[in-house]
């Protein structure tokens, strides 16, 4: 390949995937076939095969590309200047509730929409959101420990099993939204999570 087709060829893998996690995070992995997606992207399929080898590759592929961008969300997030850590928690948590409603995802919650379906589907895709969920846990656990640290929050429990805990409900929290179509489970959620990140006394 030479240097100046390097920016299209990225190009081309970028657009498929950013249309797989587009229409994926709307219809679900099993649901939508390839064809779809390449008509979508307006790239042949031949173009497909040569960045992804199967449809798994492509949903492995798809997972670390959204959870890249994700982590890298959080990272902006958590590095905020002029914040304290308990204000930049609360920050991500109330974005989470204003992102993904529960009839727009647009692939704003792939671990959500294709978490259950493709963790039995696909053992590479299911270390691939073992690893990008593991990669979340790891910075709520870092910001809650200098949350403590800085004096701005206070909990009961280490904070890595206040930080997978406070992940376990957000994730549930979404499927109920989907299932009841409304958000009332994320305002229970921010309301526990106020509780488990309370003020030090």
């Amino acid at each position: 390949m030479s240097p100046t087709n390097a920016p299209d060829t990225l190009d081309v893998r970028d657009k498929i995937l950013a249309t797989g996690q587009r229409i994926m995070g709307g219809k679900g992995f099993s649901a939508v076939g390839l064809n779809e997606v390449l008509t979508s992207a307006g790239v042949p399929k031949g173009s497909f095969y040569h960045y992804f080898g199967s449809k798994d590759a492509f949903g492995e592929a798809l997972l670390e590309d959204y959870f890249e961008g994700y982590l890298a969300e959080m990272d902006r997030t958590f590095r905020e200047a002029g914040r304290t850590k308990a204000q930049q928690l609360a920050a991500y948590f109330q974005a989470w509730r204003d992102n993904q409603s529960f009839d727009d995802c647009q692939g704003k919650c792939l671990a959500v929409k294709l978490g259950a379906e493709v963790a039995d589907l696909s053992e590479a895709m299911r270390a691939a959101l073992k690893r990008g969920t593991s990669g979340i846990v790891a910075r709520l656990t870092t910001t809650i420990e200098a949350g403590v640290d800085d004096g701005s929050l206070s909990i009961d429990g280490t904070p890595a099993s206040v930080a997978q805990s406070l992940y376990q409900l957000w994730l549930g929290a979404s499927v109920m939204v989907k299932i009841v179509r409304n958000i009332q489970p994320f305002d229970n959620a921010l309301d526990t999570t106020q509780q488990m990140l309370h003020r030090p006394r």
